[in-house]
């Protein structure tokens, strides 16, 4: 390849592409056009001649068919601009640990920040290899830079080896998907395609086609105002109302007390004063009984702590955010069986997952493309201490060639 995913990553981490959630606009941030600017600049310059940006900033691009069968499926790779809010993605100073020889390493920028082996085992796996790191201060953007790097890699092999037979393989960079808005403005007619993969996951060798089933809840509790000299018998805080319910959450059904396929109710945010209290919360688990018994639970605590302030009321609003994927693919096993062998003749060892959380493709499946997620090498997301492998990224662009190749043998 003429340019590595590793050299394409380290160029696009640099640019800060942040999104908002506060924004109302799409892309929530203008500075994610930056990057898709760069891609698309990139994408004409290794052939690809109807790469285009659009206005919401989405990157559309096509790899014609070179196969001579006319009944091989129209396959979409898609990965996300922006990175998450959660913690700084300005001023990316990305550092390599070449030949990782094991330990825990210590990152420059913020010598407290510190990526563990007894937290992030999976560095025993990656002795011998390069590790890409931040300086400790930012995000590194492996979520989902990594992925956007490893198709435009795919992309630019396949270009240059005509002799890999494939069909139509279409790309997508979508914006705002940190923020659940990432596939809010895609136009699927024009995208065209029958089945999709996000280059989204993590560990090397991992194909994810269950995801949580998600909705938001928004509580605005109206309480009784009154100067608080004057208060006695009186005043019903929503602030304390908003506190109560808060404590009265299950400890066990919390994010930081459940694994593997349970799910939880997590507060993300309590803003208010005396008079009016928001609280946000977003509900997660793998089927939707378990998403509306989880609500249900949650506006029984709601109800019973409004029961010792007579004079206060509240809404309950649910919103639906996305569902589990897993119920599309099951009617379409042919997009994880071909991505299981893809794995398996990149040289690895096939694993199937479930994700503690979303990509594009679980909106995407339930918007009529049936979408399975595949790694891209990243750990330890939204965090300062994120990494990823530069072999582990090679391995995802040769996981992208296969499964090129079996979608047009298979036809």
């Amino acid at each position: 390849m003429a340019d590595s995913a590793a050299d394409r990553f380290l160029r696009y981490v640099v640019i800060d592409t942040q999104s908002d959630a506060k924004s109302l606009t799409q892309p929530s941030t203008e500075k994610q056009k930056n990057l898709g600017r760069l891609l698309v600049e990139e994408l004409h310059g290794i052939g690809v001649s109807d790469a285009q940006l659009d206005e919401h900033g989405y990157v559309y691009a096509t790899i014609p068919s070179n196969s001579d069968k006319t009944s091989v499926p129209v396959i979409c790779f898609c990965a996300h601009i922006d990175t998450a809010p959660d913690f700084s993605g300005t001023g990316v100073n990305p550092q390599v640990v070449r030949n990782y020889q094991g330990g825990d390493i210590r990152l420059p920028g913020d010598p407290a920040q510190v990526i563990r082996v007894a937290e992030h085992p999976v560095l025993e796996s990656l002795i011998g290899e390069d590790i890409i790191t931040s300086d400790g201060t930012t995000l590194l953007g492996a979520d989902d830079k990594a992925g956007i790097a490893e198709i435009m890699a795919a992309a630019e092999f396949l270009i240059r080896n005509p002799g890999i037979r494939h069909g139509t393989i279409r790309i997508l960079f979508t914006t705002d998907e940190e923020i659940g808005r990432g596939v809010d403005r895609v136009d699927l007619k024009k995208l065209g395609a029958d089945f999709a993969y996000t280059m989204d996951g993590e560990t090397a060798g991992t194909v994810e086609d269950e995801t949580f089933s998600a909705d938001a809840v928004e509580i605005v509790i109206k309480g009784v105002a009154i100067h608080p000299g004057f208060a006695y018998g009186k005043m019903e805080n929503a602030i304390r109302i908003a506190g109560d319910i808060v404590a009265r959450l299950p400890r066990d059904l919390a994010p930081e007390t459940t694994t593997e396929r349970e799910g939880f109710i997590h507060p993300t945010g309590l803003s208010g004063v005396m008079e009016k209290a928001h609280l946000s919360l977003i509900i997660r688990d793998f089927t939707d009984e378990g998403l509306k018994s989880k609500e249900m639970l949650l506006e029984q605590i709601v109800a019973q702590v409004l029961e010792a302030y007579p004079g206060s009321s509240y809404t309950f609003t649910v919103k639906e955010q996305y569902r589990n994927m897993k119920m599309v693919l099951d009617r379409h096993p042919e997009v994880v069986e071909n991505a299981v062998e893809a794995i398996r003749r990149a040289g690895m060892n096939p694993v199937r997952g479930s994700i503690r959380g979303g990509t594009d493709g679980s909106r995407l499946s339930f918007m009529g493309l049936p979408c399975a997620n595949i790694f891209a090498g990243g750990h330890a997301f939204h965090s300062p201490l994120e990494f990823v492998s530069t072999q582990d990224m090679d391995r995802a662009v040769r996981t992208i060639i296969e499964l090129a190749r079996i979608w047009e043998e298979r036809a």
